[in-house]
């Protein structure tokens, strides 16, 4: 039989990777100009970042310079997930017992030198129960071998397929279904009022507009109805040419009857915070408190992924979002209030739908209990205080 001898340090670093990945849901991360260390990443876990370093420590200098360069990199890291904070555990296999050191901010440094003691530190055991337990070693190098990279290849194929799964191409139906409707009512409208390019006032109100005495006085139904009316042609086409753009994203991406309670949702929202500045002989209408519910529903969805779309984020959502807002200020006739209640209204809906293989049951709990809190709260002042 085939043995291999792998040194004592190397043979920690890979029972330590094996356990995080694969039972703790830690991913690697690739680190440029980085030499026998490892640096693992679970965004919901109880360390944002695990490093894991055989470099020798002999001193304090030596020490003070790794922290160095592990905060640069961390630096780097927060950048690239969109994080404010992350807080971080520095396991070191070749530290020199006479190094003293002071926890840095944010980061937790845990010196071990063998297996045994690896099962019996007590920082790790609290936060990691089942450390000792799932741990896996053996005396054979080649065995070990074997079996952390067998393991690695499982979960990094099944991730692989939910990754799949969520990105490749779908046939897109309500987002159609949805512009075909705007275009049926739009014609509708046009047919009605004799003019094709444009509407007044009546014909908007009489087809189901928002308008805050009307709603007071029980239709609500119209918090729905406006998000499918548009006043010209130029505003139907702008809208729908977004729709078409954002819609397939997000039915594709979070699912298509979440895209539908997404949509309607931002929509409610959108016309609410509508309602609670409009003056009273003010009607909307139009798809745009809803569009911005899908922004605000990719951008929560960016958020579980941002590790592959941080860019996208960054140079295409976010600024789109703040010029669309702006274009909102700046521009007469536009309603900014329901562009910004369909934004939150989007992100809540998306939080409390959950992304598949990513969203936690308590954020889900919690994204319900907000976006039903904002909608009460809404729904009250507009019946209640105005």
């Amino acid at each position: 039989m085939t043995s291999v001898m792998i040194r004592k340090n190397d043979q920690i670093m890979m029972s330590l990777v094996h356990y995080f990945v694969t039972k703790e849901n830690y991913s690697p991360i690739h680190v440029q100009g980085v030499k026998d260390e490892i640096w693992l990443e679970n965004l919901n876990g109880p360390y944002r970042v695990i490093r894991i370093s055989s470099n020798s420590i002999i001193n304090e200098e030596q020490y003070k310079f790794d922290i160095f360069k592990m905060q640069h990199i961390i630096k780097q890291i927060k950048k690239k997930t969109l994080s404010f904070k992350i807080n971080a555990l520095n396991i070191c296999l070749d530290m020199s017992s006479k190094v003293k050191y002071d926890e840095e901010k944010n980061i937790e440094t845990i010196k071990i030198n063998s297996l045994s003691e690896l099962k019996k530190n007590t920082e790790l055991k609290e936060i990691f129960p089942n450390l000792s337990n799932e741990l896996i070693e053996s005396t054979n190098g080649l065995d070990l071998i074997i079996n952390v990279t067998n393991d690695i290849n499982e979960k990094t194929e099944k991730e692989n397929k939910i990754f799949s799964k969520v990105f490749s191409p779908k046939k897109i139906i309500f987002t159609k279904i949805i512009i075909a409707i705007c275009f049926i009512m739009y014609l509708i409208v046009a047919i009605n009022s004799s003019n094709f390019l444009s509407f007044n006032v009546n014909s908007i109100t009489s087809f189901g507009g928002n308008n805050l005495i009307l709603v007071q006085n029980g239709e609500i139904w119209r918090l729905i109805t406006s998000a499918f009316l548009h006043v010209s042609l130029a505003h139907l086409l702008v809208n729908m040419y977004s729709l078409v753009a954002l819609g397939t994203q997000v039915e594709t991406f979070i699912g298509k009857w979440k895209f539908l309670f997404i949509y309607f949702i931002s929509a409610i929202c959108g016309n609410l915070l509508s309602l609670t500045f409009s003056e009273p002989n003010i009607i909307s209408a139009g798809a745009s408190g809803a569009i911005f519910g899908l922004m605000g529903a990719l951008l929560y969805f960016g958020y579980h992924y941002r590790l592959y779309l941080s860019n996208a984020i960054k140079q295409q959502l976010i600024p789109i979002i703040i010029l669309n807002l702006l274009i909102g200020l700046l521009i007469p006739g536009i309603d900014l209030t329901a562009h910004i209640g369909g934004l939150i209204g989007g992100y809540l809906a998306a939080m409390a739908v959950g992304i598949e293989s990513k969203s936690q049951k308590r954020d889900m709990i919690n994204g319900w209990i907000v976006l039903i809190l904002l909608i009460a709260f809404l729904s009250y002042i507009i019946f209640f205080v105005r």
